[in-house]
């Protein structure tokens, strides 16, 4: 009971180590491709990644799942609160997530105003089981970058996900929780 308490406290916070982050996602049972179908508002799990923050500054909304071929990985607000999916840049991604984030809200209307440039209903990555840290489990693998994001299950409606970035060697950590 001391372990489930120390995640339920981690998932509440949003954040913790990168090493107890670890451990809490290979203790968790895999997801199948059905699981994540819907749509998901997440948060990012706050680790001293270097992308700690771009999430929450950038008016992230979270994650839909459409069907396997089919998945909006990046969902966002606009300034009505209004979601919206993100077309992804490579170049411009790229350099977003290699960027350092200042720790106020000093960048948030940049973002807001590029990612409202950025607008599409296209398709931006793919669902697939694949294995992640020695089990299989779903898995969302974006159509232009080097990224994929594995899930695992927490409860019937949320999810840890570790993003991996070949670019960044230390994985990134979110949670999920259903909306649709």
């Amino acid at each position: 009971m001391e372990t489930l308490e120390k995640y339920q406290l981690i998932l509440k916070t949003g954040k913790t180590t990168t090493q107890t982050a670890l451990q809490l996602f290979d203790a968790l049972e895999p997801v199948n491709l059905d699981f994540m179908f819907g749509r998901w508002q997440g948060y990012g799990l706050h680790t001293s990644h270097p992308i700690d923050g771009l999430l929450e500054f950038s008016n992230w909304y979270g994650k839909e799942f459409v069907e396997p071929e089919n998945v909006h990985p990046l969902l966002f607000l606009d300034n009505q609160g209004k979601i919206f999916p993100l077309a992804l840049n490579p170049t411009f991604i790229n350099w977003v997530l290699k960027m350092p984030i200042p720790k106020n809200n000093s960048l948030k209307p940049l973002l807001m105003l590029i990612s409202s440039l950025l607008k599409t209903n296209k398709s931006q990555a793919r669902l697939r089981m694949m294995e992640s840290r020695g089990k299989v489990t779903a898995t969302m693998v974006y159509d232009y970058l080097p990224i994929n994001d594995s899930f695992k299950k927490v409860d019937e409606n949320t999810v840890l996900g570790i993003m991996d970035y070949k670019y960044i060697p230390r994985p990134f950590f979110f949670v999920l929780k259903r909306c649709l």
